[in-house]
């Protein structure tokens, strides 16, 4: 009589032959290695049909093995994160900053955990992201040293940016420098223009003017699609690597501040080589305990004055509509 197989069930041809060698085995002995070589051999049976081939089978291993790697490092406790590989510190203070398990860490805790990791982990934490949001608004604190000179005011600016395409709105705010000032950018109408006006009594009439030219560099060092969280994260990449180069991947302080109320762990970086090779020859930053991101920058020259310093006050993701970067939006003084 023929037997109907069931649809999707595979023959398991040592576990039938040990089936049908069992009667003409006796002795407790046998029995019993017979049931465990049948036992395990099922296991691996199953395990074969699940994922339809031995190939298979070992990638699901190579899953598993990963799966422990992953919960291995969530598990560990801050004094023992810097004993894990580069990959699982990485992994354990995403995830501790994502849960927010990392800003609850009280200041000590927090510098002698960044203390222990490798030099490579912050580093490796800030490319793999993500740097910023698709869509975000942002005030922020800035000063510039322009031509030698070191403001007295700070500029306090409301930015708007949405990115695919680059699209930037901002403002000067009253209590800061260049109180009135408005601009807005947009790469897929003009990618080397920006249209603004300086504010105030005399300065209300709008106009086109070049991301390079001299107007636009009036008041800062930097051009409009500087602004924003992703170009720290940029440059720092970019400088980092430079570090590993010069012999100096290790920051040379590590502390926990608040600053202008925003709590962050400052990373300082110093080459004997300085400016033209590196953008400072001091840097000190502030990572995001939320976010794998800075919030705050200051930058040293050669002769150890501060050119430049950044805070991000609150940055939060926003959808925007095309009038948030329309000049005729009624909320804007173009």
């Amino acid at each position: 009589m023929k037997h109907r197989m069931h649809s999707g069930t595979r023959p398991a041809p040592l576990a039938t032959g040990v089936a049908r060698l069992r009667p003409w085995l006796t002795g407790t002995v046998l029995a019993s290695a017979l049931t465990a070589v049948s036992g395990v051999f099922a296991m691996v049976t199953e395990a074969v049909a699940q994922t339809g081939d031995a190939a298979a089978a070992a990638l699901g291993a190579s899953a598993v093995v990963q799966s422990q790697a992953t919960s291995t490092a969530a598990m560990a406790s801050p004094s023992q994160v810097g004993k894990l590989t580069l990959d699982q510190q990485v992994r354990w203070l995403r995830q501790a900053q994502q849960s927010g398990a990392l800003e609850k860490l009280d200041d000590s805790q927090l510098s002698a955990l960044f203390q222990s990791l490798d030099p490579l982990t912050v580093p490796r934490l800030i490319k793999e992201g993500p740097n910023g949001y698709p869509s975000y608004e942002f005030t922020m604190w800035r000063w510039e040293r322009i031509r030698g000179a070191w403001p007295d005011k700070a500029d306090h600016m409301l930015g708007k940016i949405s990115h695919d395409p680059l699209r930037i709105y901002a403002k000067w705010l009253p209590d800061g420098a260049h109180a009135g000032q408005e601009i807005i950018y947009d790469e897929s109408k003009r990618p080397d223009e920006m249209y603004g006006h300086l504010g105030g009594l005399l300065g209300m009439v709008p106009i086109w003017t070049s991301t390079t030219g001299a107007l636009a560099h009036a008041q800062s060092n930097h051009q409009v699609r500087d602004l924003g969280i992703e170009y720290i994260s940029t440059q720092y990449l970019a400088e980092a690597k430079k570090y590993v180069e010069a012999g100096v991947p290790r920051s040379l302080r590590i502390a926990v501040e608040t600053i202008s109320g925003v709590r962050v762990v400052t990373f300082t970086y110093e080459t004997a080589i300085g400016q033209p090779q590196f953008y400072a020859k001091k840097e000190t930053l502030g990572l995001d305990l939320r976010h794998p991101y800075f919030r705050t920058v200051e930058s040293y020259d050669n002769d150890g004055k501060i050119f430049e310093k950044i805070i991000f006050e609150s940055i939060t993701p926003k959808t925007f509509d095309d009038v948030a970067f329309d000049p005729k939006n009624p909320d804007y003084k173009f």
